[in-house]
């Protein structure tokens, strides 16, 4: 064993930091005796980067960070792509490779489940996940609905015009009827704003009923999900685990790619400012991110980028998981202090040079052949360097990660029905509601819309609340002031209504 990788280790990896434990360092195929490579909690809030191809373990290593991050009382929001994550909420059973794995590491290793709620989509797996029209923004709906630089400018537009005219934009019926009346009786109406051709209307007008023919509106409307229950601290002190069910909805993914950037962009406005803390208050999975950015204009790329590079503040941290880092773009991934990458394989000259891109983003090292590792790593193993407590990138070690203690695999349908019957955040939002908006007052007489009335003030925000006191559970979400259109106000458009 190099006395020199041992002590380097040793430095890269105290055993007095309080932290996510991801294995064992390994050195000529054996696991060096001690120290575990671990993730600082207390660096948490700084984001990170799971990669690797098909097959080589990135599932099993987010579940296995999500668990320990509960464990540490810090709550978790992730995307089940493929529904094989569900199995988080219930305990692991031993079995001969579980301990083999463990007795190799180091690790003592005993099954445990987590606190869990399922949201979904549609409805169907888990506590129906809404938004609405406004809050969703023009951006993000112009990535969801595949607009083109023109299309997506008439889009604000169309947002710029319900803002100034107090017209809510909550479903898709509010938004045609907004479209159809600048098109129609309100057209002399846009000569302050720009106008806007027919034949653009008709392309938004197309692509939001190609998505209604998909059954995909669900989650476009009222009660809108309220990003505070997904910052609960269980009774025992841990955190709970969110996890997004996406398997009936894995052809659509702009969709929920798009949806996920809505909930950070949200947490962002929502969150208060915290600096340094001892652990982070959310941790964030951003699995299959390569959908997030695929075919993305230059302005949507460019909010997510002002998005994670300024959530760090507010206590969020943020993992991209994916299978290459060329997937990421260079100034979300230049963001990405905390690296545990998988193997990967070069079948093709593209595979080669995404191999060599990817060697080159990690810190330089005497102990390893880098590119020569990341070909050679076996299932269940990645390199790994992580920032440590001073901000400091380590050194990457070749790592062979600990066994998740949730079961490695999903819930049976009958688990999952079950779960779903007892949740009460199911109950809570599974009930739409129509409330009166731009599609009703455009269709009454002018001469009989009422007018409008100022808001009421607004009182401290429920998130603000959970934060000060974990037990604060049913306090209503209100954020102070108007929502301006500044750094995020073109992606988020106007306030969220408040019930």
């Amino acid at each position: 064993m190099d006395p020199k990788l041992v002590a380097a280790a040793r430095a890269a990896f105290p055993a007095s930091d309080a932290g996510v434990v991801l294995g064992a360092p390994l050195h000529d195929g054996a696991c060096l005796p001690e120290p575990l490579v671990r993730l600082p909690l207390a660096m948490l809030n700084r984001h990170g980067l799971i990669a690797g191809a098909t097959g080589t373990g990135k599932t099993k290593t987010l579940q296995l960070v999500a668990e320990q991050l509960s464990g540490a009382g810090v709550p978790v929001f992730l995307a089940d792509v493929k529904g094989d994550v569900s199995g988080i909420g219930a305990a692991g059973e031993a079995s001969p490779r579980t301990q083999q794995r463990a007795q190799e590491t180091g690790w003592t290793w005993k099954g445990s489940a987590c606190p869990v709620e399922f949201l979904s989509l549609t409805g169907a797996r888990g506590a129906q996940l809404r938004a609405t029209v406004s809050s969703f923004g023009p951006l993000l709906l112009s990535k969801v609905l595949g607009l083109n630089d023109t299309q997506t400018s008439v889009l604000s537009l169309v947002f710029k015009y319900g803002d100034d005219h107090q017209l809510e934009l909550l479903d898709f019926a509010d938004l045609r009827a907004v479209l159809q009346h600048l098109t129609g009786a309100g057209a002399a109406e846009l000569k302050s704003y720009g106008g806007m051709s027919p034949a653009t209307v008709g392309v938004l007008l197309r692509e939001m009923v190609e998505l209604e023919q998909q059954g995909a509106l669900a989650f476009f409307g009222e009660p809108e999900f309220d990003l505070a229950d997904l910052l609960q601290v269980e009774r025992d002190g841990r955190g709970l685990v969110s996890v997004l069910e996406l398997s009936d909805v894995q052809d659509k993914p702009a969709l929920f790619s798009t949806f996920m950037m809505w909930m950070l962009a949200r947490l962002y406005h929502e969150l208060p400012e915290v600096g340094d803390v001892e652990k982070p208050k959310l941790v964030f999975f951003f699995d299959e991110a390569h959908l997030l950015f695929d075919g993305a204009s230059k302005a949507f790329l460019a909010q997510v980028q002002q998005v994670v590079r300024l959530i760090r503040s507010k206590g969020v941290g943020i993992f991209f998981v994916t299978q290459s880092p060329k997937d990421v773009p260079a100034d979300v991934l230049g963001q990405l202090g905390h690296r545990v990458q998988h193997a990967l394989r070069t079948f093709t000259p593209d595979d080669a040079k995404a191999l060599k891109a990817a060697a080159r983003t990690f810190p330089k090292t005497d102990f390893y052949d880098v590119e020569a590792t990341l070909t050679s790593l076996g299932i269940g193993e990645a390199l790994v360097t992580v920032l440590s407590p001073a901000g400091v990138p380590t050194p990457p070690f070749a790592t062979r990660l600990v066994p998740p203690a949730s079961r490695m695999g999903p819930l049976t349908d009958a688990e999952m029905q079950q779960r779903l019957a007892s949740s009460a955040q199911v109950r809570r939002y599974a009930t739409a509601v129509d409330s009166p908006s731009a599609a009703e007052k455009l269709a009454k007489p002018a001469a009989t819309a009422p007018a409008s009335t100022p808001a009421a003030p607004a009182g401290p925000s429920r998130i603000e609340e959970i934060l000060r006191s974990p037990v604060a559970r049913s306090v209503a979400v209100t954020v102070a002031g108007a929502l301006t259109r500044g750094i995020m106000g073109a992606l988020l458009g106007p306030p969220r209504r408040r019930r």
